[in-house]
């Protein structure tokens, strides 16, 4: 069938609508696309121009100049207590024991009994060699009365000289036997003053090692029976390094003390489980030489122990002042550090550069460290921020007292 004239013409018209309608959707399609990673490309320029690197700021640290104020340099050093006196408490006598008069541990004073050693036998022999001086002064006495008769005689020239000898002799011998009963009376005595055993001074005794009824002292070596310790006053025994000596020495001349003075040079003491040196004495002894084989000398002090709070064979803390400075610089302790080279600070420069400065430490006092050298009064020191300092950069110093502060 033909198609309708104009009708052609219609469609026609219709297609190239529809077709353009496509062209122009398509067109659409594709330049959204690429719009998109213009603006994009866009936006990223914009962020390039404004994001430039802007370095953090310095860090916050704190510092503060070292304290300044009076203190005592002290030497410190290790010992141990030993007691002033200790002994053996022993059988001088042989002879079964025939009491005990204390309990093991018992504190005692001078001249207590604390052994009785069969004293009958020793009381007889005593009395017996009192019985023989007293039989010997009477011979003497009447030795001495014939002596002086014959000397009568003898000058009237009514006895012979060898009479005279013979009364003279007789005098002599007596006068000999009765040193002799002397002796031997003193020698029952002190054997008869040995079956009681004494404190020969006062102390604690230790657990005795007889019993009642054991025969004791007959062998060539003494019978030990107890020990008997005193704790008040008691030593400590402890050395000085020759380094330390030498400062001591330099001091001693620098004062014009003599021996005597230092014998008055408190000494503090400190037990291992106390705060601080609660316990105090003085300077007794120091050794005239010193150790070659170990650079130090041996010295000792002697404290007052009343509670008996030291014991002998404690170790003990112990510091002597030697010297008192008035214008000594502290920093707090944790503001110190430790290298190969020895102790140091961080200090911050006027330029707020930090700087790494080795010092010499003295004494700890409290929580703040005596600076022997090393550092000035007006140096700033970093005491808080330790670890965000690092030596040749630049830091943000806020300014605070120097007193103790925790490692950040």
């Amino acid at each position: 069938m033909l198609p309708v004239p104009g009708e052609h013409a219609i469609m026609t018209k219709r297609r190239l609508v529809r077709s353009g309608a496509a062209m122009t959707s398509g067109l659409k399609f594709h330049v959204g696309r690429a719009a998109l990673p213009f603006g994009m490309l866009l936006a990223l320029a914009a962020c390039g121009e404004s994001n430039t690197y802007v370095p953090p700021p310095p860090p916050k640290v704190t510092v503060a100049t070292p304290e300044k104020r009076a203190v005592t340099i002290y030497l410190d050093a290790t010992g141990n207590t030993a007691a002033v006196n200790s002994t053996n408490l022993v059988a001088r006598v042989p002879g079964f024991v025939t009491s005990i008069n204390y309990k093991d541990g018992d504190l005692v004073k001078k001249g207590t009994v604390l052994f009785t050693i069969e004293p009958e036998s020793y009381e007889l022999k005593y009395k017996q060699a009192q019985a023989a001086e007293a039989a010997a002064a009477a011979t003497v006495k009447q030795t001495q009365a014939d002596y002086e008769r014959q000397v009568d005689l003898q000058s009237r020239g009514t006895a012979s000289k060898a009479t005279l000898d013979t009364s003279t002799a007789n005098r002599d011998t007596a006068q000999a036997n009765y040193q002799q009963a002397q002796v031997n009376t003193k020698l029952a005595e002190i054997n008869f003053g040995y079956t009681s055993v004494t404190a020969p001074f006062d102390g604690i005794v230790t657990a005795r090692t007889v019993s009642v009824g054991e025969y004791v002292g007959a062998n060539s070596q003494p019978t030990v029976l107890a020990t008997i310790v005193q704790h008040d006053p008691i030593y400590v025994n402890f050395s000085v390094s020759e380094r330390d000596l030498l400062r001591i020495r330099e001091q001693i001349r620098k004062r014009g003390l003599t021996a005597e003075d230092l014998k008055k040079v408190p000494v503090q003491i400190g037990l291992q489980t106390e705060q601080g040196y609660p316990h105090t004495g003085t300077l007794d002894y120091a050794s005239p030489t010193v150790d070659a084989s170990t650079g130090t000398l041996i010295a000792r002090a002697i404290i007052e122990n009343p509670n008996r709070v030291l014991l002998p064979g404690l170790f003990v803390r112990v510091r002597v002042p030697i010297e008192k400075k008035d214008d000594a610089l502290l920093v707090p302790d944790v503001a110190l550090g430790t290298d190969q080279s020895g102790r140091y600070v961080y200090v911050v420069n006027k330029d707020n550069v930090v700087e790494q400065r080795n010092v010499e430490v003295g004494p700890l006092e409290g929580t703040m460290r005596v600076i022997s050298s090393g550092l000035s009064a007006d140096d700033r020191v970093i005491v808080a921020g330790l670890l965000r300092a690092i030596p040749g950069q630049k830091v943000e110093p806020q300014t605070a007292a120097a007193q103790p502060a925790a490692k950040k």
